[in-house]
């Protein structure tokens, strides 16, 4: 059965993905993002990684979306050509995988949280423990760690910089007219 919820959730991932990137509607490409960050954390409750799970929604699905949704309100793509939706598939379709990838985590909570794992050796269950994944991240991988959060900074001031330029520009253009 678990074979079948991983191969489901991959689906679902994998067709989040790519709605994600052929989506022309940034917001829309940013909720199809959000459906692949709740589908990679249900792919960690498969791995019997609980913590992972829960990190996965809550700084993935929770803070990097807000952040991601801020940049786009701030730079105004949601207001693209709204006329007519080329793409009304998307709705139905996101709501379907949405519901399916929740009575997923559902029915895997229900089912195997109370259940140890088969193959689980007592090194891996250390090493899945949060103490020793943050000892881990903070030590062993304290460089990549770093140069990741100085990368969304910049990516975040160069964002507002250049909304800044775009709406200066504008405004000196309704000047001159």
């Amino acid at each position: 059965m678990e074979f079948v919820m991983f191969f489901a959730t991959a689906a679902i991932a994998l067709i989040g993905a790519l709605a994600m990137v052929l989506s022309p509607n940034a917001v829309h490409s940013a909720l199809f993002l959000l459906l692949n960050f709740a589908a990679i954390s249900v792919l960690f409750l498969l791995l019997r990684s609980p913590f992972l799970f829960a990190i996965q929604l809550t700084v993935y699905a929770g803070a990097i979306m807000v952040l991601f949704l801020f940049v786009v309100m701030l730079l105004g793509a949601e207001r693209a050509d709204a006329t007519q939706d080329r793409l009304a598939w998307q709705r139905p379709l996101a709501l379907g995988l949405a519901l399916v990838l929740l009575i997923e985590a559902v029915f895997i909570s229900v089912t195997t949280i109370p259940q140890t794992p088969a193959v689980a050796s007592p090194e891996a269950e250390a090493f899945a423990a949060p103490a020793n994944l943050g000892s881990v991240l903070l030590t062993t991988y304290v460089l990549p760690l770093q140069i990741t959060g100085i990368i969304l900074l910049v990516a975040i001031v160069g964002v507002v910089v250049l909304n800044q330029r775009a709406r200066l520009r504008h405004s000196l253009e309704l000047e001159q007219k």
